[in-house]
Parts: C-alpha cells; sequence; structure tokens
C-alpha cells in the first residue's frame, strides 16, 4: 500500500501559475536590468524547487528507486510514467541543472541576460502540473472533493 500525499503534491503545483505569470512577465518585460534578471533568477529557482519537490513526493509516496540527484527525480518520474514527453523530459533536466548555479553560484548568474528557458517554461510547467495530475488520478483514482 502506497502512502502518497496527495494534498502536499497539489499545494507545490498550485505554485505553479505565479511562477509562471513570473517567467511571463519577465520575457516580455526584459530590459537586461537588475529587477527583471533577479524576478527570472527568483523564478527558475521556484520552478526547479517545484518539480524537484513534487517529484520527490511522488519518488516517496509510490516507493520508486531513490534518486541521488535534482537530475535523478526528473529521470525517475520519466521512466516511471509520470510524464512521457522527450521534450519535457529535456527541458526539465536542463532546468534542475541550473540549481547549482542559481543557488550555489548567484554570484556568477549573468543576471542581465535572458535564459532560453524563461520564455518556454510558463508553458511547460503547466503540463508537468496537468501531467502529474494525470499520474494521481491513474494511479490513485479521481480525488474526493
Amino acid at each position: 500500500m502506497y502512502y502518497v500525499n496527495r494534498e502536499q503534491i497539489e499545494h507545490i503545483l498550485r505554485q505553479i501559475p505565479d511562477i509562471a505569470d513570473g517567467l511571463r512577465m519577465a520575457t516580455s518585460s526584459w530590459d537586461g536590468g537588475k529587477i527583471w534578471g533577479m524576478v527570472q533568477e527568483r523564478c527558475l529557482h521556484l520552478a526547479i524547487e517545484v518539480v524537484t519537490d513534487a517529484g520527490s513526493c511522488l519518488i516517496d509516496g509510490f516507493i520508486m528507486r531513490d534518486a541521488g540527484s535534482y537530475e535523478d527525480i526528473v529521470t525517475i518520474i520519466y521512466e516511471e510514467s509520470v510524464f512521457r514527453d522527450q521534450e519535457m523530459y529535456d527541458r526539465l533536466i536542463e532546468l534542475v541543472s541550473l540549481r547549482r548555479p542559481l543557488v550555489q553560484e548567484y554570484y556568477a548568474w549573468e543576471r542581465g541576460r535572458l535564459h532560453p528557458l524563461t520564455a518556454v517554461l510558463p508553458e511547460l510547467l503547466m503540463r508537468f502540473a496537468s501531467e502529474v495530475g494525470s499520474y494521481l488520478n491513474r494511479e490513485l483514482g479521481a480525488p474526493c472533493r
């Protein structure tokens, strides 16, 4: 029997619309300045945390193999068919690989440059949330509300 904290996963995924809005605003208003650079930086960081936190909850709840890195989290949930899109997998791996530069090497992050993922992540994150929800419904049944 699995213990999947569905409520926690849904709570995590509910952060995505705000993150997606921030990424869209950073893209559309980009001027290379410090403020939009920091908005982008924080939104990218939160996107990483949402993907890895939701993934970790799925891995723990469904007793999937242990992850040794952030990239492993994405790989495991991809291999377990939480999502099946190769492009999504590639982009999420690219995203989580930014964690170290954003969190540990933040002093070297190029705040004046619009990162290529910033423009594509809003749609990708929304699809990720949808795929996770579909997976939970397949595995656990529709939630009782």
